[in-house]
């Protein structure tokens, strides 16, 4: 059976993914602040090896919990669904069928108690 990390292409692809969604993100003036003193080399490695985790890959994802990440950064729902949209548009724009997106959606979407609002 081949893993969600398999379809979407393993860690190069998803690395390229991140890449994308992250340039998005840092262009869209509401969400640009959360990041202003955030590392973003580390960021983009820390998001890929979560996403390669959270889809089947070989890599133990080692970086804090989601509610340790996301404490005192206030995040909110509006906030959260736009990141969420960069992330299917990233997806989207690197080829991704839209079964393989709403299964990416599936592992990423019960997060949001982890991170909103912490």
């Amino acid at each position: 059976m081949t893993t969600l990390y398999e379809t979407l292409g393993k860690e190069t692809s998803i690395a390229a993914v991140v890449a994308d969604f992250y340039e998005r993100i840092l262009a869209d003036e509401s969400l640009a602040p959360y990041f202003a003193n955030t590392d973003m080399n580390r960021l983009k490695a820390h998001q890929a090896a979560f996403i390669v985790t959270a889809t089947g890959g070989p890599k133990a994802y080692t970086g804090r919990d989601m509610a340790a990440a996301h404490a005192g950064l206030d995040i909110t729902d509006p906030a959260f669904d736009a990141v969420a949209g960069h992330l299917v548009a990233a997806l989207t724009a690197a080829g991704v069928d839209e079964a393989t997106i709403g299964a990416v959606a599936e592992a990423i979407l019960p997060l949001r108690p982890a991170i909103v609002g912490q």
